[in-house]
């Protein structure tokens, strides 16, 4: 009998060619998602279309909402939008040009603003252009024509040290307490910790998304474990490693070397207290020279470099380096107490400047960042400043507070939860060969780090009378709100009005990171000169501060939009360094200081922590120290609906500032803003 002749020989064709155009269609549906994605998210429309209640959307606005909704995606991975995020615009000269000149009217008088006017015509008619046409052909061939020069001339190239000028700090959530057992905290966040680098390695952190739609670009998470910066005699380097086993620990002057996986799985906080607690427990003292070993990383930056390449470049000091410039992160067990006592502000005062600098000596500024805690288990971070800003760390700290509060929590004595039954090692003592030569260089960098960190005026205000539900009453918004009161302030304090940076970011784009917002304007000025006109009336006051926060609004909006003043500048500027052309329009622009430095502390980037619920569990923020030197640094935190927080941090050599009075007039000023109100 005959066999029926096989079908098989038909039919493969015909599945390899089904699946060849399968997957020829999905690779074109992925690149026109993309594209539509990234052509959706150019615009900015609905940045500058009120969303109060009561408020009404454009047409425009509701469709591309609904066009992104529909090709966004769910649950996407971190990195899922990176692709689709447009470049940073260059805005014209025109543009930049007229946003500087209005920037800096209520600050020049008739005869210095005509001046700074023909600076800038002669620039724009000038070399302007041709800086313009290099910065458009970087704008073309590079993910962001701004942030690789803004890491490498503003952080890496900068000689003076990082301690107090460029590292920034943030403080625990100060109204709780839930244990003040310091190895079993420490434990606790060190495992959260590394729960938040595993989500950032495998992707499964949800990237922040602006009301829940439009994604920010998550590149600077990469960067947050396993890194360091490396001094250099001209410049330094940022070094990040793949990963790290390990962290490296600082306590009572000797440096340990903390494994924290053991056969390839993260030990549990059971198992880490045990290992903090053998750390807690030994009785070595430090080598000679050994307890300010760290004090080398707080001082000039070229110094450091010179020292790093003469005595840590080989051998044993070249093994004990790598463990701590190779570790996750570095671990501080202090010896001292922190608390927050609101009878006793020097407390928190206290507890802050521990944070911004230690002894000088006690913490590895290098380092991405360091885990600091207290003796009685209060903690907080400092991390360095050039690879990524506030908002990252920022999350982080959110993420493994809320870790340690709901999910991870200590048993009635305090302890870590479970019971650590592993055989593990001890954690290893870092060893040095620190030659006499060397020891004198560690003793001068720590006298260095000391003149340094005691010439820092720091005060914390903690605000508690309104927050943010009365201001929303208000129709103002929260942050323009604030920075009124702080001009206020300064003018009170200060007699004159004065260059104000407040950071915005700009990760609405690819690789962005931050642009300036100049709250100083006519309308900013006319309201503070009305607060101080006796005779003003209150219905006066209070139409000159809606118009003053609507225009700071506005100015915010527009530098997180690409339309600010200041990196466009700054960027004209290098090109003009790098064609070896001078321009005076620049150089004054860029000479100028910011004798009031300010920033926002965001919050609220985590789902794990529901503050309408537990507002005590907020963190009191942070803060930096101060920019100018006859000037003030001032960090603030909108801590739910009915607190705030002001780190404001001065220079105690300057006798025109003074971190105390200048907070006492904030408080007053938001007293003052109060009773227009009432």
């Amino acid at each position: 009998m005959e066999k029926a002749p096989s079908a098989a020989p038909s039919i493969l064709p015909r599945l390899a060619t089904s699946g060849a155009v399968s997957v020829v269609l999905w690779v074109v549906w992925s690149l026109a998602q993309r594209y539509a994605l990234k052509g959706l998210f150019m615009y900015k429309g609905w940045m500058y279309e009120s969303r109060g209640s009561g408020s009404k959307v454009s047409l425009t606005t509701r469709l591309w909402f609904c066009g992104v909704r529909l090709l966004k995606g769910k649950n996407p991975l971190l990195f899922s939008y990176q692709s689709t995020l447009p470049k940073l615009p260059l805005p014209s000269l025109d543009d930049t040009m007229e946003r500087y000149l209005r920037s800096v009217r209520p600050l020049l008088d008739d005869a210095n603003y005509a001046r700074m006017e023909g600076l800038a015509k002669d620039f724009r008619h000038g070399i302007a252009q041709k800086l313009q046409r290099y910065l458009w052909l970087k704008s073309w061939w590079s993910s962001n024509y701004v942030s690789d020069w803004w890491e490498e001339y503003v952080y890496l190239r900068g000689r003076s040290p990082i301690m107090v000028n460029s590292n920034f700090y943030a403080i625990d959530a100060i109204l709780v307490k839930l244990t003040s057992n310091q190895a079993a905290r420490a434990a606790n966040l060190v495992y959260a910790s590394f729960l938040f680098r595993r989500g950032i390695d495998s992707q499964q952190m949800t990237p922040i998304m602006v009301q829940n739609t439009v994604p920010l670009c998550s590149r600077q998470y990469e960067r947050i474990f396993n890194t360091t910066r490396v001094p250099g005699v001209e410049t330094d380097q940022l070094v990040h490693y793949q990963d790290s086993q390990h962290v490296a620990v600082y306590h009572r002057g000797r440096f340990f070397k903390l494994p924290v996986y053991h056969k390839h799985r993260l030990l549990q906080p059971c198992d880490l207290q045990r290992q903090l607690e053998h750390i807690l427990s030994n009785e070595s003292a430090p080598q000679v020279g050994e307890e300010r070993l760290a004090a080398l990383t707080a001082g000039e930056r070229s110094a450091w470099a010179k020292l790093r390449e003469a005595h840590f470049r080989k051998g044993l000091n070249r093994i004990s380096l790598d463990a701590i410039e190779k570790a996750a992160f570095v671990l501080v067990l202090d010896e001292d107490e922190y608390g927050y006592d609101p009878k006793d502000p020097g407390q928190l005062n206290h507890y802050a400047r521990s944070l911004l600098h230690g002894r000088g000596h006690d913490r590895w500024f290098d380092k991405s960042f360091n885990l600091i805690v207290g003796s009685n288990a209060r903690v907080g971070f400092n991390a360095e400043h050039s690879w990524a800003d506030a908002p990252i760390m920022g999350h982080y700290w959110e993420f493994v507070l809320a870790q340690d509060f709901f999910i991870l929590k200590y048993d009635e004595a305090g302890n870590t939860l479970g019971f650590s039954s592993l055989e593990l090692p001890n954690p290893v003592r870092l060893r040095w060969d620190l030659s006499p030569e060397l020891v004198s260089h560690i003793e001068a960098s720590s006298l260095a780090a000391v003149a340094l960190l005691e010439d820092v005026d720091l005060h914390l205000l903690t605000h508690t009378a309104y927050g943010k539900g009365f201001m929303k009453k208000c129709r103002c918004s929260p942050d323009a709100f604030l920075q009124m009161a702080l001009q206020l302030a300064y003018y009170r304090d200060a007699g004159r009005f004065s260059l104000t940076y407040e950071a915005s970011m700009t990760r609405l784009f690819r690789e962005g990171r931050t642009e300036t917002v100049r709250p100083v304007t006519c309308e900013s000025r006319a309201w503070v000169l009305a607060m101080q006109e006796p005779n003003a009336t209150v219905q006066e006051r209070r139409q000159k501060l809606a118009v003053a926060c609507a225009r700071h609004q506005r100015g915010y909006q527009d530098a997180m939009c690409g339309k600010g003043i200041d990196r466009h500048l700054f960027c004209l500027y290098v090109v003009s360094k790098y064609l070896e052309v001078d321009s005076p329009f620049l150089r004054e622009v860029l000479s100028e200081p910011w004798r009031l430095s300010t920033s926002q502390t965001p919050h609220n980037q985590t789902s794990l922590l529901d503050l309408s619920k537990f507002p005590d569990f907020i963190s009191a923020g942070g803060g930096f120290g101060p920019v100018a030197d006859d000037g003030y640094g001032v960090s603030y935190l909108i801590a739910g609906e009915d607190h705030l927080f002001f780190h404001v941090s001065s220079k105690r050599s300057s006798p025109e500032t003074d971190s105390l009075r200048f907070a006492k007039h904030i408080e007053q000023s938001l007293k003052d803003m109060r009773a227009l109100f009432e």
